[in-house]
């Protein structure tokens, strides 16, 4: 494509989220604005943290402080048009209100995790807590972006378990996904990277870790989200844009705010690992079935009793991901308000993103995306092996460069066929 051609598809495409923009904020605010009223582009204005903010928010995010950082949204209380609309009117506001935002949650869900916080949109960038990402990143150590694929997205999304007490003091990131958003916002991939992945990492910002091979979720405990940004980025080779961190225990209350979700369990197994039933176990059969969070929780928790143990647990959970996004865009949570409510604020509940992201803006951007268009898959490795006493995945090196150098250049087609 040519680059007035491309700049013309470019503006095409903003004059088309402007207009979503514009159109969004009428139905949730009830109000008929002009487009230039408020700039459809701008994301909410922050207000810079006085000390005691500063001192609150200085850590790297780790384990489900995150870190809050404090957001002022300006609003608009005057309008052109003051008339009440009719019943009829508001009655279908308020239903697209309810699509709209219902649509909103699914997108953002998306690898696992983004979020909306409220009913209303314009309260969605408070709600969601916010973590430091990049800042200790080294600029130089990052790799460029293609140029071809300069519009595509690359999110981090990390998860851990609060209530696993093998995840003490948020030190550990047991998923690891990295998710590509297409540039035209057609597809996403996620590709989750084994947490016991040996790999490379490097020197921790303060000089007191890293520098070596281990695996790869210790950069999380070493560094923190930056440490792991940098490691991901080192071994992928795909420039990270956007963060997102999940604590998987929220996901129980998501699930039941969903009323369960549904699950084709592949093999029958007791897991001897669940956090709420008597002696640590429960039993799951093979087959279709329906689950509250605490089950499903149970279910994408256990690794123990799985000849391939890590690789079972990341299919499950993206089992659980999966349903978790068909179940948020079923019709049945946008005619319950109650449920509707209750999801949103759980969900708000489990997900922190980095400074940078905006919300709204993505929402626009991936408004057509729907769980269908998600492929999964797993980052290519040769099994298991021993290094020392630790059992770790060895990388298939040659097969997930060509995974990820596919993923830099947004080359979907070859992206698929090394899924």
């Amino acid at each position: 494509m040519s680059s007035r051609a491309r700049r013309a598809d470019n503006d095409a495409q903003q004059s088309d989220r402007d207009a979503w923009r514009a159109e969004l904020d009428t139905q949730l605010t009830g109000e008929d604005r002009p487009v230039d009223a408020e700039r459809t582009g701008e994301i909410p204005r922050q207000r810079q943290p006085d000390e005691s903010e500063k001192s609150e928010s200085a850590g790297n995010g780790a384990g489900r402080g995150f870190g809050r950082t404090i957001h002022e949204t300006e609003t608009d209380s005057e309008t052109e048009d003051d008339e009440a609309a009719p019943p009829p009117r508001r009655r279908k506001r308020r239903t697209r209100r309810v699509v709209l935002i219902s649509l909103l949650v699914l997108l953002l869900l998306v690898g696992g995790g983004v979020t909306a916080g409220a009913l209303y949109l314009r309260s969605v960038e408070n709600d969601v807590d916010r973590v430091d990402a990049f800042e200790e990143v080294p600029v130089e150590s990052r790799p460029d972006k293609v140029e071809a694929a300069k519009e595509a997205l690359n999110f981090l999304v990390l998860g851990s378990d609060t209530r696993d007490p093998e995840s003490t003091g948020g030190s550990r990131t047991d998923t690891i996904i990295v998710a590509h958003l297409t540039h035209d916002r057609s597809s996403a991939q996620l590709i989750s990277i084994p947490r016991d992945t040996w790999v490379h990492i490097p020197k921790s910002a303060d000089g007191k870790n890293g520098n070596t091979n281990a695996k790869i979720n210790a950069a999380f405990a070493w560094g923190g989200i930056p440490l792991m940004v940098q490691t991901v980025e080192a071994y992928t080779g795909v420039r990270i844009d956007h963060v997102v961190v999940v604590d998987f225990a929220g996901f129980k209350e998501i699930i039941d705010a969903l009323g369960g979700i549904e699950i084709n369990v592949e093999e029958s197994f007791t897991s001897t690992h669940s956090l709420t039933e008597p002696n640590g176990r429960r039993h799951f059969e093979a087959g279709l079935q329906t689950m509250d969070g605490t089950t499903a929780l149970d279910y994408a928790r256990e690794r123990y009793v799985f000849s391939d143990g890590d690789f079972a647990r990341i299919r499950h959970q993206q089992q659980v991901i999966k349903a978790i996004l068909d179940k948020a865009s079923s019709g049945g949570l946008l005619t319950n308000p109650g449920r509707l409510n209750s999801f949103l604020r759980a969900t708000a509940d489990a997900v922190a993103v980095d400074q940078t992201l905006s919300i709204l803006n993505m929402a626009s951007e991936l408004r057509h995306l729907r769980s269908g268009n998600l492929t999964f898959g797993t980052s290519p490795s040769k099994g298991t092996d021993m290094i020392g006493d630790q059992s770790v995945v060895v990388p298939d090196t040659d097969k997930a460069k060509a995974l990820f150098d596919a993923v830099r250049r947004d080359a979907t087609a070859e992206i698929a066929a090394s899924l």
